[in-house]
């Protein structure tokens, strides 16, 4: 694959997750920026690498859908917290291929709380435009990433399933995003009654992930059901960039459970921490934890560390590592991507090449 030609990308969005991507990209051996869209006007005309913390490279921030269509690129990657559908359907009708992280893992949660005013479903809408372009389209999610990838693969080995859960543990209060928590209730009252609603409404892309792994190991769900716990601060908490007063949510465990005759099949829960002085709290772990029982039962954690000599204590370092592995999925899945049918497709459908990591430039040019 790396004799290839590098596939042509023209990214939209540097918020947390676009600035790392620039620079992933820019050592990603499949890849090569050609176009970098924003929405921020005071951006535009900047050079990609300046707005990404490195040196020029030579891509200059454009504006307009215009613009991405002119420049031909055979893939857009997509990095806004929330789908753009007006930037989407152009593109796709172009016959370019997206890639997003976006919101969008089998269409289930966009189809459901975002509908489309025409009342057709997104899916319905955004598959129109991809056959009309010759184009793919594909999502990752957001959140909750590649979780519903790991824990396909854990039952590999296993001969009859009875239950797959995963468990996503982690501390969220590196993710500096204040609209992003305002969404979802943190940081109001725990006895809000609007609280479970906006929780669910911004969490149901991982109920997506349970359509998704049900669809991988053919299973026919019922439902996927909501249920979930608050964590109130036991006192004021200021992040600095975030404040959560006393009382107010502070964590949470949230559970996605795909139903069959009413016994939970599949699952994905949610184990949040904005800060560990809550009641009840959770042990967060910092990963991701793999349940499979069955014959025979499977345990695993999938554990994230910094390379060596990154100090894993520096709060930007921590943070950089959670948007490198948002955004390393969509990434590595690209070259995957550009050679699948027209259409919506879903991790179920692309290869296992689709999910592997590169070796870095300089190994490759030892092998050579």
């Amino acid at each position: 694959m790396s004799n290839q030609s590098p596939v042509r990308v023209f990214q939209v969005a540097t918020g947390n997750v676009g600035t790392e991507m620039i620079k992933r990209i820019a050592h990603h051996p499949d890849l090569e920026l050609v176009g970098l869209h924003c929405y921020t006007p005071s951006k535009l005309g900047q050079d990609a690498g300046t707005i990404a913390g490195l040196d020029p490279i030579g891509v200059i921030a454009t504006g307009t859908i215009e613009e991405i269509i002119a420049a031909h690129p055979d893939v857009v990657t997509f990095h806004g917290v929330f789908p753009d559908e007006s930037l989407y359907l152009p593109v796709l009708e172009a016959g370019i291929d997206i890639v997003t992280t976006a919101d969008w893992i089998t269409g289930h949660h966009r189809n459901r709380n975002h509908p489309h005013e025409s009342g057709r479903s997104w899916t319905e809408i955004i598959e129109e435009a991809c056959q009309k372009g010759g184009s793919t389209f594909y999502g990752t999610g957001m959140n909750p990433g590649l979780a519903q990838i790991l824990t396909t693969v854990h039952t590999a080995d296993v001969a009859q399933i009875e239950n797959v859960t995963v468990i996503e543990s982690v501390d969220v209060s590196c993710h500096h995003s204040a609209a992003t928590w305002t969404e979802v209730g943190f940081g109001r009252p725990v006895e809000d009654p609007e609280v479970p609603a906006m929780l669910e409404k911004f969490t149901f892309v991982f109920a997506d992930s349970v359509w998704l792994m049900a669809d991988a190991m053919d299973l026919q769900l019922d439902e996927v059901t909501f249920s979930y716990e608050l964590g109130a601060c036991t006192d004021d908490v200021d992040l600095g960039w975030y404040k959560l007063p006393r009382g107010s949510v502070g964590g949470c465990y949230l559970k996605y459970q795909g139903m069959v005759n009413g016994v939970p099949r599949i699952e994905t829960h949610l184990e949040w921490q904005m800060t560990p002085h809550t009641e009840p709290k959770w042990r967060v772990q910092g990963c991701y934890i793999t349940k499979i029982t069955g014959d025979p039962c499977i345990y695993s954690k999938h554990m994230i560390f910094p390379p060596p000599g990154v100090d894993f204590k520096n709060i930007e370092d921590f943070a950089s590592i959670g948007m490198t592995i948002t955004g390393m999925p969509a990434l590595n899945s690209i070259r995957s991507v550009v050679a699948a049918k027209p259409g919506i497709i879903t991790s179920a459908d692309l290869p296992l090449r689709a999910f592997a990591g590169r070796f870095s430039p300089d190994v490759l040019k030892e092998s050579s």
